[in-house]
């Protein structure tokens, strides 16, 4: 009888302690208490007990004590990291503890489109909530448009350096693959000359036959009368929101290229990738002239003659418009 009750004694303690186990692991590795996706921060220098206390109170865990000792006898021993991260809706404490233990964290992009000023660049940098620091506004045709990611809580200043970064290797490598016989003689004149391409057109099918009619203009020495060239001066490049002024045609700068020959003394944008490759491999045309179609493109020409029709049929469409 002593022993039956013995055997029974230790398979009930037996169960207590197997059931006592799955109780342990069911609370590390079962659902947890998170009701819906949750954001959360790790700030660097964090200990392990304050994350867990943060955990509890945003609802992510039931007891922050329970968290940070089971972690320490589960979580292998790796660091928890610095970052945002995103938790799941019922994720476990287990997963919890991997998610932000891992390089996982959120990745947040800022987009610069083709031809942004760097003045909105540098207002559009400042904007973002979760950068942070100053930066000055960014030298003219130095950011290459694109979309960068980032980490909450990273500085301006590195990403502003990895878009500058990402233009110098843009040109280097664009300037290697150059035709014979570009109209430019280095890649700052690429440069400049593919920002006023990016501005005079949005038809991307255009830009290196836009690129070939200025590079005509400049190897005859004609004046490029790029009308965004006239803007930047006034505006640093934002939309001027109004019609050309005669006085402004008329203007002397180192920009305006109805009253100089040759390029402007920089850039007047941020051209991207297919302006820069458009500038070093023109098309080979004849033209030297163009105006607006009406579609959004341009009607190019050889002769004066020719671009003349081609102006008054702009005026006829302006005119059924109602614009003059």
């Amino acid at each position: 009888m002593t022993k039956r009750r013995g055997g029974f004694l230790a398979a009930f303690l037996a169960a207590a302690v197997l059931a006592a186990g799955f109780v342990v692991l069911y609370s590390w590795y079962g659902t947890g208490p998170l009701e819906q996706d949750k954001t959360f921060i790790v700030m660097t220098g964090d200990s392990l007990n304050g994350v867990a206390a943060e955990l509890e109170k945003e609802g992510a865990v039931g007891s922050a004590r329970s968290f940070s000792i089971k972690a320490r006898v589960f979580g292998g021993g790796s660091p928890i990291k610095a970052g945002e991260f995103l938790l799941p809706a019922g994720a476990s404490p287990s997963h919890i503890l991997s998610i932000i233990q891992s390089d996982d964290v959120i990745r947040r992009l800022v987009t610069i489109p083709e031809g942004m000023p760097s003045i909105m660049v540098h207002e559009r940098l400042m904007a973002q909530p979760h950068l942070k620091g100053e930066i000055p506004i960014p030298a003219e045709g130095s950011v290459l448009p694109d979309s960068y990611d980032f980490e909450r809580g990273a500085s301006r200043e590195s990403v502003l350096r990895r878009m500058q970064a990402a233009m110098r290797k843009t040109l280097v490598a664009a300037w290697a693959k150059r035709a014979p016989g570009v109209a430019v003689s280095t890649p700052q004149e690429a440069l400049v000359l593919a920002a006023i391409v990016e501005k005079e057109t949005g038809k991307p099918s255009e830009r290196r036959k836009v690129a070939g009619l200025y590079s005509n203009r400049l190897r005859r020495g004609m004046l490029l009368q790029a009308d965004p060239t006239i803007i930047y001066p006034i505006t640093q490049g934002k939309p001027l929101g109004r019609r050309i002024r005669q006085s402004e045609i008329q203007a002397l700068n180192d920009y305006n290229t109805y009253t100089m020959v040759g390029l402007p003394k920089g850039p007047i944008t941020n051209p991207g990738r297919e302006s820069i490759e458009a500038v070093l491999n023109p098309v080979r045309t004849d033209a030297l002239y163009m105006v607006a179609d009406g579609t959004g493109g341009h009607a190019f020409a050889a002769t004066l003659k020719e671009h003349n029709a081609n102006v008054e049929k702009w005026f006829a469409i302006r005119r059924g418009r109602g614009e003059l």
